[in-house]
């Protein structure tokens, strides 16, 4: 797993605290403030809980979501799924999950999109595909550890950026995107694995080697 950012009891709680705030007043000090106040925390420990102000309470927003996703996979009976569908159905319970907290989601995707988060928003999107991934049972460590991640990075934000604008009853017109992207990556590796095969019946066996590995 990717180093997380800090975490404590307490940080969870403001973050918590401060989602029914978010839609109105953002990621703020003041929406900070009101959400400890409210859980009877002292508002002057704002700055001390998130010296980096709006990123570091979005950040923290991202881990918090991270590890509930997980918690909720961990419960659910997937054993039965292949590995596919259980990325698939830890995605669905992402945003299911987020579905309360939906305009939050918008105004946190708002800031990273900002130029000077584009590092930090990186970094939350390699987090949460991590914990995706492994939340689905994956812990491979191979070379496939990249590109799994690097296509899933790839369709999951695509798919948060069409459930923030989704209408759907639950999610539905989303989780239909999802499947096809799903679907094309899928179709995509069935073409290369029938293409590498091709290739390697029709050039010598010491070539083949070189060019994709012992088979």
């Amino acid at each position: 797993m990717m180093q997380a950012p800090e975490r404590s009891p307490e940080r969870d709680a403001a973050i918590e605290a401060m989602l029914p705030s978010v839609p109105f007043d953002g990621w703020t000090s003041r929406a900070l403030r009101h959400a400890l106040a409210s859980i009877g925390a002292d508002p002057a420990d704002a700055p001390m809980l998130f010296p980096g102000g709006a990123a570091d309470m979005i950040e923290a927003f991202c881990d918090l979501a991270d590890r509930r996703m997980q918690e909720a996979a961990a419960a659910a009976d997937m054993s039965a799924m292949r590995l596919p569908a259980r990325v698939r159905a830890v995605i669905a319970l992402r945003l299911e999950q987020n579905r309360p907290h939906k305009e939050a989601v918008r105004r946190a995707a708002s800031v990273l999109a900002l130029p000077g988060n584009l590092r930090l928003s990186a970094a939350c999107t390699a987090r949460t595909v991590d914990a995706i991934w492994h939340a689905a049972g994956d812990a491979s460590a191979d070379f496939s550890w990249y590109t799994k991640r690097a296509i899933l990075s790839g369709i999951y934000a695509a798919t948060l950026l069409y459930w923030l604008r989704d209408q759907s009853e639950q999610d539905e017109a989303t989780l239909a995107f999802l499947d096809r992207r799903l679907a094309g990556v899928a179709a995509f590796g069935r073409v290369r694995k029938r293409a590498q095969g091709a290739a390697e019946r029709l050039v010598p066996r010491g070539l083949a080697e070189r060019l994709h590995g012992p088979a």
